[in-house]
């Protein structure tokens, strides 16, 4: 950041670096084992007294200073030069820590010219003993050159201890010295025999090219052993995280790494020819296939390291963007722009966004990547919107660590997602329009007091079932909505009824879906698993049907309900009528009406692009699902888009347990809840609730508002229960450390609401919940209050959980107080009372049955003691009233 940049936006500087590093590299090991080859078969030529093969060796010698010297050197200056363009900080940091180490090598090398231009200019002209030596001189000065770059080369990847001492010598013979140095002799040894195949495939004499041939296979196949071992011996001293990063979650990787395996197989099988008879003209074919292998086998290693060094160019201590490891958090206090010393923008306003996006573009992008080339942007950035390019930074380095992250402040991220959007991508971000929710029209049900011998009180067991509604796709939330019901005989003592009556339930006409107009849902059997008739849901249940008892509560479960109209508009809260009636005479006993909540208004689009799927309110677009998909088969080898191209879509608990589906999942896979929040709370932290506004359908000004009950009016929004994405993922990760996932997607999060990581207690999801009674600690909310959060504090089991738990007398506590996130008053925006119509049926009151001494509800006496819990009777005399949505 304090180094102009070079601006290459098609081709980039790492290619660059790459074209010229891998050649010089091949040469310069070529100069470490072509120096040991030349010495050792002048030896041979001299003590087997073969002047031909001592006449091979001479002319060897030309063509070696040829290519070392002249090229080897040339490249060498073009690799510093090249560096110091494209990461000056980088470069200017090993020069300062091995100024020393640099300078020894270069007296190494200077050994190395004397030595081989003697060596070859004294060809012939003194005796074999003197020239042998001045041989071994070049081979030892050589390998000594190799010897300290070997060290300045580890150390950008294995510090070790340099870190923390800063001791030049750690530094130098830092944990992957050693294989390191034994895997390149070995390399340079294999590279002096190909080299040798070159000019041996030259000679005219076929004998003499068949000795120098089986010679040269010699140097190629012995070192094969050893360089195995050490390569598995390399891969061991580099850190976890650089392991994982090159064989399992950089994609990048891959290539390179099929690269060095094939290399090394055509390497093994076609130098096999050379110990045949062929013709000469195969021979030299031969020979040069074996350099261009040679050559992509270098390229296949030297990238191998260079995307296990990943985020950074100086591993632990300088991230890829050259911005230094110790700086990060006071530029990200004080801004990047600020301190950026060749940054003309200094601070992100409206009118300079772009000009700042493109200022951090240049100096936080570019080292790495290009505009439309070699590792674009384009194509990286293309499949989500300015919020999900913003997300995206904000989970850089987390998730995948071989991404470095981003630093500055929130208006320059934000910056930079909007120049990666707008300006690289060419695009404009469109508001969403007004919401297009409507007062419904609402017909409560009569309740005589005076004559009623029954009250029926019905409600949806969540508050909320949201679908995904594309499954050409895939599916992870089936249409599944479940009502409960109790019914009660009214008396001195009331009664819950649990046999003798059957109730039927019917979902208001007009309820389709609007992709094939059908009132009930067609479930694929391949997706789901079922094979049930067209139209019903995965319990069996229709949108008109008879509830099942279950003891004390009747329930239909998993109705297949879509929030469409027949007319293609959107309605979340569709009206279900539940009838109870005598089983004998076939009297109706009660009715009742509540809502189904269901919404397809699920937040996917507001990052991986695509827009609503129905008529711009709601749905998951094919745009956005194919989006998700590229992502998941990207980040974890699947094939799902193929396989839904090919009519064979996903259900996404088929491999990840979910208790609400009760699928058992794959061994080893995160179930859906902890993979979801684990993997998006890396994206969206330090958002309070908003993150799950970004995801769920309870954004205030969007078209279902799921979050509508009495805790919206006394503020509280979700995070006081569930806590942040990041203490909500975190609790989710810890109880399923056994699977590797869940430590790569927590190591990013730090929790909000507790102090530290160990804190936060593991949970199921859907089983281990908040529990009410952390807030309402003697169930009286005027005197206790709200006190800060129910996080942590999970329901001891499933029984104890509000949408399942009892009291002392069978009645469930959300047939009195409401649905989940739906408790009574709730408000909503398709019509005030729409969720409490029970409430205003009963008592005419829209808050909890029975409240503010309205226990005749049930009980045909006035109550003077509380019955289902303590405080019952301790309430204002009037409740709060709501006269509108916006109030």
């Amino acid at each position: 950041m304090n180094y102009p940049v070079w601006y290459l936006p098609n081709l980039g500087g790492g290619l660059l670096i790459a074209i010229i590093a891998v050649l010089h590299v091949v040469i310069s090991h070529l100069a470490v084992g072509g120096g040991l080859f030349l010495v050792l078969t002048e030896r041979k030529a001299v003590r087997s007294k073969n002047a031909d093969l001592m006449e091979y060796v001479r002319r060897h010698t030309w063509f070696f200073l040829l290519l070392t010297m002249v090229f080897g050197g040339m490249s060498g200056v073009g690799i510093w030069f090249i560096i110091a363009l494209v990461h000056p900080a980088a470069t200017s940091s090993l020069i300062h820590t091995f100024v020393f180490g640099w300078a020894i090598e270069w007296v190494f090398f200077i050994g190395e010219i004397v030595a081989l231009l003697i060596y070859h200019y004294r060809f012939g002209k003194m005796d074999d003993r003197s020239h042998m030596i001045l041989g071994w001189l070049y081979f030892i000065f050589a390998w000594l050159s190799l010897f300290i770059i070997n060290g300045i080369l580890g150390f950008m990847l294995t510090p070790g201890k340099w870190i923390e001492t800063g001791n030049f010598w750690q530094g130098l013979f830092n944990p992957s010295y050693l294989p390191s140095l034994i895997f390149r002799t070995c390399i340079s040894v294999i590279i002096a025999g190909v080299f040798g195949l070159v000019t041996g495939s030259w000679l005219k004499d076929p004998e003499m090219r068949r000795t120098v041939f089986r010679n040269c296979a010699r140097w190629i196949y012995i070192p094969f052993v050893l360089l195995g071992l050490t390569g598995l011996y390399y891969t061991r001293v580099i850190s976890e995280d650089s392991f994982q990063n090159l064989f399992h979650f950089n994609r990048e990787g891959s290539p390179f790494i099929v690269l060095l395996l094939v290399s090394s197989i055509l390497l093994f099988g076609v130098g096999l020819f050379t110990l045949f008879r062929t013709p000469r003209f195969v021979q030299r074919a031969i020979a040069l296939l074996l350099v261009l292998i040679c050559v992509g086998w270098m390229a296949g290693f030297e990238y191998m390291r260079e995307i296990a060094r990943k985020p950074f160019v100086l591993y632990g201590q300088m991230y890829s963007t050259g911005i230094r490891t110790d700086s990060v958090a006071i530029i990200n206090r004080e801004g990047f722009l600020n301190r950026a010393k060749w940054a003309t923008v200094k601070e992100v306003t409206d009118e300079t966004m772009m000009d700042a996006g493109a200022e951090l573009f240049r100096l936080q992008c570019l080292s790495c990547h290009t505009v439309d080339g070699y590792n674009g942007l384009m194509d990286k950035t293309d499949k989500l919107t300015e919020r999900g390019l913003e997300a995206m930074l904000t989970g850089m380095g987390k998730v995948h660590s071989y991404m470095p992250p981003f630093v500055g402040t929130a208006g320059e991220k934000r910056a930079l997602a909007a120049y990666l959007y707008r300006g690289l991508q060419g695009k404009s971000t469109t508001p969403d329009p007004p919401s297009q929710a409507r007062e419904l029209p609402l017909e409560i049900p009569e309740f005589n007091p005076k004559e009623a011998e029954y009250v029926l009180l019905v409600w949806n067991d969540l508050g909320m079932h949201c679908i995904s509604d594309n499954e050409r796709y895939f599916s992870f939330l089936p249409p599944a909505n479940t009502l409960n019901a109790q019914l009660f005989r009214r008396g001195p003592k009331p009664e819950v009824v649990t046999g003798g009556v059957t109730l039927e339930y019917e979902v208001e006409t007009g309820f389709r879906n609007p992709e094939n107009h059908s009132l009930l849902w067609d479930y694929d059997k391949e997706l789901f698993g079922v094979d049930l008739p067209a139209g019903t849901g995965l319990a069996g249940n229709g949108v008109t049907g008879t509830m099942e008892s279950q003891g004390g509560v009747f329930a239909a479960h998993f109705i297949p309900l879509m929030p469409y109209n027949d007319d293609g508009t959107y309605n979340p809260y569709p009206i279900v009528t539940v009838t109870a009636m005598d089983q004998d005479s076939g009297n109706v006993l009660a009715v009742t009406r509540a809502v189904a909540p269901v919404s397809t208004e699920l937040g996917c689009r507001n990052c991986h692009e695509g827009g609503w799927r129905w008529n711009n309110v709601s749905g998951l677009s094919d745009l956005t699902a194919i989006n998700i998909l590229k992502v998941h088969d990207r980040s974890h080898r699947t094939t799902l888009l193929a396989d839904a191209e090919n009519g064979h879509p996903k259900l996404c608990q088929s491999c990840h347990a979910d208790p609400a589906l009760n699928a058992a999942g794959k061994p080893g896979v995160l179930n859906l809840s902890s993979a979801m929040h684990g993997f998006h709370a890396n994206y969206l932290s330090g958002m309070d609730h908003e993150a799950c506004n970004m995801c769920h359908p309870s954004r205030p000004e969007g078209n279902t508002s799921c979050f509508r009950g009495r805790h919206l009016q006394v503020g509280v929004n979700c995070t006081e229960c569930h806590g942040t994405i990041e203490d909500h993922a975190l609790g989710l990760l810890a109880n399923q450390t056994q699977i590797e996932a869940a430590g790569r997607l927590s190591r990013g999060l730090e929790p909000v609401y507790a102090s530290s990581k160990e804190e936060i207690k593991p949970r199921r999801p859907w089983v281990m919940e908040p529990d009410c009674k952390s807030c309402h600690t003697n169930f009286n909310i005027f005197e206790d209050g709200f006190e800060g959060t129910a996080f942590n504090l999970w329901a001891p089991g499933l029984e104890a959980l509000y949408r399942s738990r009892t009291d002392n007398h069978g009645v469930m506590c959300e047939a009195c107080h409401g649905s989940t996130h739906a408790v009574y008053g709730a408000t909503n925006k398709y019509g005030l009372q729409r969720d409490n119509q029970q409430p205003l049926q009963y008592q005419g009151l829209a808050g909890t049955i029975g409240t503010h001494n309205q226990c005749m509800v049930c009980h045909i006496t006035e109550m003077t003691t509380n019955g289902h819990h303590r405080n019952m009777l301790n309430r204002d005399p009037l409740p709060v009233i709501v006269e509108s949505y916006e109030d």
